[in-house]
């Protein structure tokens, strides 16, 4: 979460606008989630790399949830093709992915501590460019990247746990897709078989079971919950 003086800023700033006070939203939370779970899920700290169809669900649960520092990390624009899956509007076609999403982000939770970088990672910048964070999501869409990223993670990182995705292209029944445990730092979500590179398409049903998984790990992670 942002700290104090942000969020006594944020509260006069759009008082007008009748936003909730800080303590009014953690309220809320805590009685949905309890205080002691809510605690640990706004003192976490999650990156998502990649912010398509993916990683636009994943970070909007995630701040939904109140999960007090977000990390959003992708070098694409919002065009209309991405509107049949991602959590873009209209209105934010041509703008960065990072700051769109930013944007969308804030109206559901305003005081929640956000951070974007609108670069591509590539093998230089993954180096540094998660220090800070104790979970990542990498939410690309094809093989290649996903394996580059997965391999640079684990290159480069000694703590922190990867949350990675693996088939979620086409029709198929949701029940397919499931979360994988591969070892206490690594877990990957998916069907395993259907990725872009399958030829099927990608839908916002199939795509979105997949990102709320990825999600929902998150969560169980905070909370202190391990297996897949």
């Amino acid at each position: 979460m942002k700290d104090s003086e942000d969020k006594d800023k944020i509260q006069k700033n759009n008082s007008l606008n009748e936003i909730p006070a800080y303590n009014e939203i953690y309220a809320s939370l805590c009685k949905r989630h309890t205080k002691a779970v809510q605690d640990r899920i706004s003192s976490g700290r999650v990156a998502v790399a990649g912010l398509g169809g993916l990683g636009s669900v994943i970070a909007t649960a995630l701040a939904r949830a109140g999960v007090g520092h977000l990390h959003l990390v992708d070098f694409d624009r919002v065009d209309l093709s991405n509107l049949n899956r991602q959590q873009y509007r209209l209105c934010d076609i041509g703008k960065y992915k990072t700051e769109a999403l930013l944007e969308i982000l804030e109206e559901i939770n305003p005081y929640l501590d956000i951070k974007i970088d609108s670069i591509k990672i590539d093998k230089c910048n993954i180096k540094y460019i998660f220090e800070n964070d104790n979970i990542v999501c990498e939410a690309f869409d094809d093989a290649v990247s996903k394996a580059l990223f997965v391999d640079g993670f684990f290159t480069y990182y000694k703590s922190g746990v990867l949350i990675s995705s693996s088939g979620m292209a086409g029709l198929g029944s949701g029940n397919d897709i499931i979360t994988r445990k591969i070892n206490d730092r690594f877990y990957i979500c998916g069907d395993g078989k259907n990725g872009l590179e399958s030829g099927q398409q990608l839908f916002a049903p199939h795509v979105g079971i997949c990102a709320c998984h990825q999600a929902n790990m998150v969560l169980r992670l905070l909370t202190g919950m391990t297996g897949a």
